[in-house]
């Protein structure tokens, strides 16, 4: 298993951690901050989902008229944690 914690911006949530197991499979998605229902949700989806599935759908997902989304920011926080 691995934690990844990532700070996003653009959001209004603080912080996001993320578990993979070891075959990059999510386990658990966890916000500090913004919207407890959409968290809630986003988590619920995406749990069981590979890495790479998770950014390929989550990617480009805007909030309104930012450019960015708690959905996209997961994503980039996978991006990054798979680059590693």
């Amino acid at each position: 298993m691995r934690e990844i914690n990532f700070t996003p911006s653009g959001i209004c949530a603080r912080h996001i951690t993320i578990v993979l197991d070891d075959n990059n499979v999510v386990q658990d998605l966890a916000f500090m901050g913004g919207c407890d229902g959409n968290h809630k949700g986003l988590t619920a989806l995406i749990k069981g989902m590979t890495a790479d599935e998770a950014i390929q759908r989550l990617s480009g997902i805007c909030c309104g008229p930012r450019r960015t989304s708690c959905p996209d920011q997961v994503a980039v926080a996978l991006k990054e944690a798979l680059a590693k």
